[in-house]
């Protein structure tokens, strides 16, 4: 006989339960998405160090051959494409024979970083001009 007031349960995950991890994988985004983001800037940071480091160099070799720095990326002896993330200004300087700077400048979405600039000269990254976050600057 068949007894009638007993239902077979199933196997399933109850509203709670289903609420629990919702909830703990929102907790957890919370804190990856800003590191994630916080990482994929700090490689596009790293462009521009990079790109203005080669130009360093070729100024270096420029001036030791001329006696002065270029005033055109097309007097050097690299050819480097230009950034993806940022706008290049210059080189420019008061006087080419003692020093010249360039300037790189973020274009685009920075997550939330704000635009900010790298700055070289002849001494290399100058910190004082530059206005990139502590946060993204590669270890020089």
């Amino acid at each position: 006989m068949k007894q009638l007031g007993k239902r077979k349960s199933k196997a399933a995950f109850s509203m709670v339960e289903l609420t629990i991890v919702v909830v703990i994988l929102g907790i957890l985004a919370t804190f990856a998405v800003p590191r994630f983001m916080s990482s994929v800037e700090k490689t596009k940071a790293s462009e521009a160090f990079s790109y203005l480091a080669q130009i360093e160099s070729a100024q270096v070799r420029h001036n030791t051959e001329k006696g002065r720095y270029a005033w055109s990326l097309r007097d050097l002896d690299i050819t480097v494409k230009s950034p993806e993330f940022f706008y290049v200004s210059g080189p420019y300087s008061s006087n080419w024979e003692t020093k010249w700077e360039m300037e790189l400048t973020r274009n685009g979405a920075s997550s939330g970083f704000g635009r900010y600039t790298v700055v070289f000269d002849q001494d290399g990254f100058n910190e004082t001009k530059s206005s990139i976050p502590a946060d993204l600057k590669p270890a020089l």
